[in-house]
């Protein structure tokens, strides 16, 4: 009706303290629950043509409290059990055509820099064949005394497929990291004609099917 063709939720972060600011957006503490709703969710918004949803926030973002800065501590077990398992229903079941990283760290590595969570988790094991976008300003969250800040190069390199919502800074340190061995997270064509078609394909999908 207004003109969206994709919506930024269903918002699929487990209900981990009574405390989180945005708990209203997610669904359950039961991961089952949680992905069976976002489930018939994607389908039904996705059933009209040209709309597609976005999974988000991917993935242990829990807390609003520091949620720029907080580092998710997450067993291997934890993590596939709880925080992952309403994401993996929802992928294998309704096909989502978008998926967006968070703000937080996950033990002590941002989740848009984390190529395991993006192209080996959601991709590989999952099928998911849509496009990752990383959350609002990300990069400008900056890094501390521990960790590093969040680069549009570094996320580009794991996965993510476009910065959102995109600035200069952004095509400055890609065109800086591109094929430069030295720099902290270096890139070439490749991933970014890689990403860049991920984009391509969805957008199209999305045109086509008014199409035709």
């Amino acid at each position: 009706r207004f003109g969206v063709q994709i919506w930024l939720a269903p918002g699929m972060n487990i209900h981990r303290n009574v405390l989180c600011g945005r708990n209203f957006e997610y669904y359950s503490e039961d991961p089952l629950l949680s992905g069976k709703i976002a489930s018939g969710i994607t389908r039904g918004v996705q059933k009209h043509p040209t709309c597609g949803v976005t999974l988000k926030h991917f993935a242990c973002n829990n807390q609003e409290t520091n949620r720029f800065r907080s580092n998710s501590v997450v067993s291997e077990r934890a993590l596939r059990e709880i925080y992952l398992k309403g994401f993996e229903i929802c992928t294998k079941e309704s096909d989502p055509v978008a998926v967006m990283t968070s703000y937080n760290l996950l033990n002590g590595v941002h989740t848009a820099h984390r190529a395991d969570l993006i192209e080996t988790v959601l991709r590989g094991e999952w099928g998911f064949r849509g496009f990752v976008m990383s959350d609002w300003v990300t990069t400008t969250i900056g890094g501390d005394h521990k960790h590093p800040p969040i680069s549009a190069s570094g996320s580009m390199k794991a996965g993510n497929d476009i910065m959102m919502p995109g600035n200069k800074d952004h095509l400055a340190d890609m065109i800086a990291a591109l094929d430069d061995e030295t720099a902290a997270y270096p890139i070439n064509r490749d991933v970014l004609v890689r990403n860049a078609s991920r984009v391509i394909e969805a957008a199209l999908s999305l045109v086509l099917l008014d199409v035709f």
